[in-house]
């Protein structure tokens, strides 16, 4: 299915704020949230806004890496969940041909998004896991938290 990065937002949990990005698919009117890292979540957010922030961050740095081995991303898809952790691939165009690379759902969107790559999303994933967009209306969006 096809999808795309529908926000990243902080929400309250009994851990402490806790980033959630929210995948969303076609015209469903769900959303897929996968609970990131801090760090993560910020260089989404700084992949969606295109933002400059001078020295390139690590997605930044592996896509430089990619483009100077004369490589390309092709796109990213959330394939599996398995026990509250979901999985991704990253797949690529290299000069020895395609290839997919096992990463987190994190770091797949992340570079997804500063390339505007395609996302996919596994139906069977999908299902399972979505919930309604209206349950993650009233968080705060990340770069709001961060800005505090």
């Amino acid at each position: 299915m096809d999808a795309d990065i529908g926000g990243v937002k902080v929400a309250g949990t009994s851990d402490g704020p806790a980033p959630v990005v929210l995948v969303e698919v076609g015209d469903e009117g769900d959303v897929l949230p996968i609970f990131i890292a801090f760090e993560e979540a910020m260089s989404i957010a700084h992949g969606i806004d295109a933002a400059d922030i001078g020295r390139p961050l690590t997605h930044d740095l592996l896509l430089d890496v990619i483009e100077a081995l004369g490589g390309r991303l092709l796109g990213v898809e959330i394939r599996s969940e398995a026990h509250g952790t979901y999985y991704a691939d990253v797949n690529l165009r290299t000069p020895r041909g395609e290839t997919t690379v096992d990463a987190r759902p994190s770091d797949a969107l992340a570079l997804a998004a500063r390339t505007d790559a395609p996302i996919r999303v596994n139906p069977d994933v999908f299902e399972a896991g979505r919930r309604e967009r209206a349950a993650f209306d009233d968080l705060q969006d990340i770069r709001e938290v961060a800005a505090e």
